[in-house]
C-alpha cells in the first residue's frame, strides 16, 4: 500500500540538506508520496531504503509513452480509482484502424484524416492521437510496407498489432525508431516479441485472459528487460472490459499486484457498437483505445467526452479576466459582464459573434466557476465587479454607464449598483437568448 507523508519521512535523513532540491526533507516526503518525486533525488539513502520508498512512492500505474516527436503520447502515471478523488492525469490516445490488406489510396486518406481531424472547444484543438496497422495479410513485406505507408511513426504514434514476430520484426526495422507500440506478446509469442521491443526500445502490450495469467505475463515480459508495458485483458464482450479494467485500476492503486500496474489497452474493433465501446474505454481505465475510420460526430463526442473526464475538476478550464471586444464595438455597445469559467466564455462568444451585435464582454474572475456557483459561492461579489471595471477601464470604452449581468446574479443587481454607480440592467439566464435581448431591450 502506499506510504503517507509521514510515514515516508520516518524513513529519510531528516537533515534537511536540499540535495534533493526541496527547502526540506518533509516537503520532499509530500512529494514521493503523490508521486511527483523520485526516491533517488536523495544521495543519503542506503539500497535497501531507497527500494522500499521506491515500491511505495512510485505511481501506481507506470507512465508509458508512445511515439517520438510533439505527437507523441504519454497513458498512466494515474493514482486513483475514481475521478473525483483526485484528477486523472493521461487522457487515452485514440488510434485509428488501417490494414495492410487494403489499397494504398485507402490508407494514405485515413492516415491524412486522422492528422487534420480537429475539434476546436472551449479554447483548445483536440486531436486523434495515430495509427495502428493490423497485418492482416500474414505477409511480412506487406506488414512493414503499410507501416511506412503510414508515416513510419514519423508524423503520427503507431500502434503495431500482429500475431507474427517476424511480421513485427519487419516492421520495427522500419519503424522501431519512432517508438510504436507492439502488439501483443502472448504466451506462444512472449518471448520472441519482448527481445525485439527490447532492442528497439519500444512498448509492449502483453494479451492474456484472465488476471493472474496477464500479471504473470506481464511480470516475465519485465524481468526480460522490457520496462513499458501495457495489458490488454482479451476482453470477449463490452461487459468483459469493463470489469477486466476494474479490476487492473483496483489492483494497480492498491499496490497488490505489481503485474498489474501499467495501462490498459482496448481494441473496439473486437465489439459491435464501436461509440459504446469507445465511451467505455475513456470512461474505464483506457490507455489506448483502437477505433475504425469514425464519422465526425462521433469524433466529436468522443473527444469531447475525453477532455471532460480528463479536466482536473478542482482546476476548472478559465480564460484570462478581461474586457474582450466582439464584433468591433463602439462607445455605444453594451458592457456585458461573465464569469471567466471557459464554457461559459467560449458559448457566450460563439452566440454573442453568430449574432454580429457589437459589445464587449466583461470577463470578472471567479476561479473558474461558473455563475449560478460563482454567485452562490460568494465569488461574484459587488466588490469583484467594481475593481474589475476600475482595474480593466471599462469605463474609458463606452460613453454610457449601463451594465448588462447574467440573469442568475440577478440577486447583486442592487448591490453592484451602489457598488459601482452604473445602472444594471439583468439579462437571460441563457446564453442562447442573449442576442434576442440586446436586439429588443439594449438601449445604450
Amino acid at each position: 500500500m502506499a506510504m503517507k507523508a509521514l510515514d515516508i519521512y520516518k524513513h529519510l535523513p531528516k537533515t534537511n540538506c536540499k540535495k534533493c532540491g526541496y527547502p526540506t526533507c518533509l516537503a520532499f516526503a509530500m512529494k514521493l508520496a503523490v508521486g511527483k518525486a523520485e526516491v533517488e533525488a536523495c544521495p543519503d539513502l542506503d539500497p535497501d531504503t531507497k527500494s522500499l520508498l521506491g515500491g511505495v512512492t512510485r505511481p501506481p500505474v507506470r507512465l508509458v509513452t508512445i511515439g517520438a516527436g510533439e505527437r507523441s503520447i504519454a497513458v498512466g502515471e494515474e493514482f486513483v480509482l475514481f475521478r473525483h478523488e483526485k484528477t486523472f492525469y493521461h487522457p487515452p490516445g485514440i488510434m485509428v484502424q488501417v490494414s495492410d490488406t487494403w489499397p494504398e489510396e485507402r490508407v494514405r486518406s485515413i492516415v491524412e484524416t486522422v492528422r487534420e481531424a480537429v475539434v476546436h472547444r472551449v479554447g483548445m484543438d483536440l486531436v486523434l492521437t495515430g495509427v495502428a496497422v493490423r497485418n492482416e495479410s500474414g505477409s511480412p513485406d506487406r506488414f512493414a510496407e503499410t507501416v511506412a505507408l503510414a508515416g513510419g511513426g514519423s508524423s503520427l504514434p503507431l500502434v503495431l498489432i500482429a500475431a507474427d514476430p517476424a511480421a513485427h520484426e519487419a516492421a520495427l526495422a522500419v519503424a522501431g525508431h519512432y517508438r510504436p507500440l507492439v502488439h501483443a506478446a502472448t504466451e506462444e509469442n512472449r518471448q520472441d516479441l519482448a527481445r525485439l521491443a527490447k532492442r528497439y526500445g519500444c512498448p509492449l502490450t502483453v494479451r492474456a485472459t484472465g488476471l493472474k495469467p496477464l500479471a504473470a505475463l506481464a511480470g516475465e515480459c519485465a524481468d526480460a528487460g522490457v520496462s513499458d508495458l501495457m495489458l490488454d485483458p482479451a476482453p470477449r464482450s463490452l461487459r468483459d472490459y469493463i470489469a477486466a479494467a476494474t479490476e487492473i485500476r483496483k489492483a494497480a492503486i492498491g499496490r497488490t499486484e505489481p503485474g498489474l500496474g501499467y495501462p490498459i489497452f482496448l481494441d473496439t474493433i473486437l465489439f459491435g457498437e464501436t461509440d459504446a465501446a469507445l465511451a467505455a474505454g475513456i470512461l474505464k481505465y483506457a490507455g489506448i483505445i483502437v477505433v475504425p475510420l469514425l464519422p465526425s460526430a462521433s469524433v466529436e463526442a468522443a473527444l469531447t467526452l475525453r477532455q471532460n473526464i480528463y479536466t482536473d475538476p478542482q482546476k476548472p478550464i478559465q480564460v484570462t479576466p478581461g474586457i474582450y471586444p466582439i464584433n468591433e464595438p463602439g462607445p455605444d455597445a453594451p458592457i456585458l459582464l461573465t464569469v471567466n469559467f471557459s464554457l461559459t466564455y467560449f458559448t457566450l462568444l460563439g452566440y454573442l459573434e453568430a449574432s454580429r451585435i457589437p459589445c464587449y464582454l466583461f470577463i470578472a474572475d471567479t476561479e473558474g466557476l461558473s455563475v449560478l456557483t460563482a454567485v452562490a459561492g460568494g465569488k461574484l461579489t459587488e466588490t469583484l465587479v467594481a475593481d474589475s471595471l476600475k482595474k480593466f477601464g471599462v469605463a474609458d470604452l463606452v460613453d454610457h454607464r449601463l451594465l448588462v449581468i447574467p440573469g442568475y446574479a440577478a440577486p447583486l443587481s442592487g448591490k453592484i449598483e451602489d457598488a459601482t454607480g452604473w445602472k444594471v440592467l439583468v439579462g437571460p439566464r441563457d446564453a442562447a437568448d442573449l442576442p434576442g435581448y440586446l436586439e429588443k431591450e439594449w438601449k445604450a
